[in-house]
């Protein structure tokens, strides 16, 4: 019913522990299918050791990339999208599938309740996985809580397989993968989807984003990623991805129910206006970054 997608990058240590987690904490058993970013680290052996299915490339090609190419293996109707430092708390996949049947269909898209210090559920066992105490986790977990939210468009997300492939799963222009999510977000909505729920119960405890810190550091090409994917998303979609959260997605407010198109109140109307004032401010000064995209 369910793939999990992991890709990792010279992690594994924390891959080793994500991997644990599900094969420990889940009711059933579930295909992993990793994509493995260079793999120096030892990871390459780990996969084969313990046949696990993984895709390859020799250099790091983003979460974006990876993720895509790792898909194309999935044979379930299914596809969880997880970071390699991430662990998945007890009865995750008990919750996740019963939400799965309550909708009794394929139009959403729903993820977890993070736990971290500086997550939803602010609770520290560990910035790090020299320091995690899982103990104190697994004691723990079940008292603390979020809500169901609305706006979910983090990871660990899952999706139909089926809506995946058709809105092409994450565009790779957003390499290394900075916000990939929203984008993807924001394809599922225009083919009509209108569920995007955390679940409070599927909780997954995460490492202050240990992948994102990877991932953002500035270069002397690209001294500021997240703002250069800020500008792809104005570009691409012609608002900004706060406006989108806001006005499209409720992020974080209270869930109740399929989101509906936005209200276009006076609130809307001027924050669109200032969003087209930016995208041409943008589009004039980024040219070059216009064309590629």
């Amino acid at each position: 019913m369910i793939t999990i997608l992991i890709p990792t990058y010279n992690n594994l240590n924390y891959l080793k522990l994500c991997i644990k987690s599900i094969k420990n904490n889940s009711s059933n058993k579930y295909k992993i299918i990793l994509h493995i970013n260079e793999g120096t680290d030892g990871t390459l052996d780990y996969a084969n050791e313990n046949n696990l299915e993984y895709t390859f490339s020799k250099t790091n090609i983003g979460l974006c990339a990876a993720m895509n190419n790792s898909c194309k293996l999935v044979k379930t109707k299914y596809i969880l999208y997880a970071h390699d430092d991430m662990y998945f708390c007890p009865e995750w996949d008990i919750h996740l599938i019963n939400e799965i049947n309550k909708i009794g269909h394929d139009k959403f898209y729903l993820s977890a309740v993070l736990i971290g210090y500086l997550e939803h559920i602010r609770f520290n066992c560990g910035d790090t996985i020299n320091e995690f105490n899982e103990d104190k986790l697994l004691k723990n977990y079940k008292k603390k809580n979020f809500y169901d939210y609305q706006g979910s468009h983090f990871a660990p997300h899952l999706v139909s397989k089926k809506i995946w492939d058709k809105v092409g799963g994450f565009s790779e222009e957003f390499y290394p993968g900075v916000a990939s999510d929203p984008d993807f977000n924001m394809k599922l909505w225009k083919e009509g989807v209108r569920i995007f729920k955390g679940i409070n119960n599927f909780k997954v405890y995460h490492f202050v984003s240990t992948v994102i810190k990877r991932i953002n550091v500035p270069t002397k090409n690209e001294p500021n990623i997240k703002s250069k994917a800020h500008k792809i998303f104005l570009l691409k979609w012609g608002v900004s991805i706060n406006f989108f959260k806001k006005f499209y997605l409720n992020t974080n407010s209270e869930y109740l129910g399929p989101l509906k198109d936005p209200k276009k109140n006076i609130k809307f109307i001027f924050n669109y206006f200032l969003c087209k004032i930016k995208y041409l401010y943008v589009r004039l000064l980024y040219n070059k970054l216009y064309s590629k995209n």
